[in-house]
């Protein structure tokens, strides 16, 4: 018997991620000279990781997802969100996780470091959307809806403020919300979470002083601009510098001795440099329309589960991705969380390629009128 050939891949979806690939890629690669001038070692390594671990097995993960249809991860979900809770928890293991920065987040596996808590936002779309998409109209209800919703927050909420990791929790809060306004909720259960979310974010100001630092730099960069203030301080005056053309590729002057974390946190600013107002438009964009695309073969999708899953995994790409742009342009509190195709990080680009596999697959369902 003859397989049956597969549905074919979103066309628009699929080069636009490419588009973000390549040219994410190129970024990465001029960022990561002001690297190479200080530490030759560091930079070949750093390069070689986000070839092998992002690039080259991220790119097999997507071509892998992408084939494997959309509703077995369904039936997986709750196994798959367990593992990702123990997986992130397992950092706290003396001799496999380690701490970095003041954060206990990174799991070490040989060669390569791991970030489990970019396994864990999946996990945590899947499983949100397997729920809401079982429950369909009940999901308006407080006992099916909001509580549930707020157990799987609470359980996430606790083991990445324990790390801590505050902005991808906050990631993975919008995408599920995302999810849960999609699924139906009531307007007044909305309002419940964002009251609760607010009480929570003034609760870490309060007994986390770094969350308040950054509050205060975002509010007055230029109070201390040698220290709290100077990456800020730094990516403005890249990002200025490039003016509506930029310097040009590979000209940027600010990554060589003066942006801090060039390749991860402040790569727009070395973007913005080199390829000027133009550039940074054209990354705006490019995720702008992933965020058209995604949304509306999310509508054209028949099966509940796959558009949400689709809603909550752009939602994800798309409100990191903005803010650590926001942060870099000073409109909210530096972050910390990396620009999704761009930024330095095998793990967050393994797992982004994993994640696209999966919306490609769910755009070979979706169902268009053809007239």
């Amino acid at each position: 018997m003859a397989r049956k050939k597969l549905p074919k891949i979103d066309t628009i979806l699929f080069w636009n991620i490419i588009i973000l690939v390549i040219f994410g890629f190129t970024i990465f690669v001029s960022a990561s000279l002001g690297l190479a001038a200080k530490d030759g070692s560091m930079h070949t390594s750093i390069i070689i990781k986000q070839i092998i671990l992002g690039l080259g097995m991220g790119g097999v993960a997507c071509f892998i997802f992408s084939h494997v249809h959309f509703l077995h991860l369904r039936k997986y979900a709750l196994w798959i969100f367990i593992s990702a809770v123990i997986l992130t928890l397992a950092v706290f293991i003396p001799g496999l996780g380690f701490k970095s920065g003041g954060a206990t987040r990174w799991l070490n596996i040989g060669l390569f470091s791991f970030q489990p808590s970019e396994y864990l936002k999946i996990a945590f779309i899947l499983f949100t959307a397997t729920w809401f998409s079982n429950k369909k109209n009940k999901v308006k209800e407080i006992k099916d809806g909001l509580i549930p919703f707020g157990i799987i927050c609470a359980i996430t909420a606790f083991v990445m403020l324990i790390q801590p990791d505050t902005d991808t929790l906050l990631v993975m809060i919008a995408a599920g919300t995302a999810m849960y306004v999609a699924a139906g909720a009531k307007w007044k259960h909305l309002g419940i979470i964002v009251l609760v979310g607010i009480i929570g974010l003034s609760g870490l100001v309060i007994a986390r002083p770094y969350v308040k630092d950054r509050i205060m730099t975002f509010m007055n960069p230029a109070a201390d601009p040698l220290d709290s203030g100077y990456q800020i301080q730094q990516s403005l005056i890249a990002i200025g510098s490039g003016g509506v053309t930029g310097r040009g590729f590979g000209q940027s002057v600010q990554k060589f001795s003066f942006l801090p974390e060039p390749t991860s946190d402040s790569i727009f600013a070395v973007a913005a440099e080199e390829f000027g107002l133009i550039g940074g438009v054209f990354i705006i964009g490019l995720f702008l329309a992933l965020v058209w695309r995604g949304l509306l073969i999310a509508s054209r999708v028949t099966n509940p589960f796959g558009g949400l899953v689709m809603i909550g995994l752009i939602t994800m790409i798309v409100i990191q991705s903005y803010m650590n742009i926001a942060a870099m342009l000073g409109v909210i509190p530096l972050s910390g969380l990396p620009l999704l195709f761009i930024s330095h990080g095998g793990t967050a680009l393994f797992f982004t390629l994993l994640a696209t596999g999966i919306m490609f697959n769910i755009s070979r369902y979706q169902k268009i009128d053809k007239k």
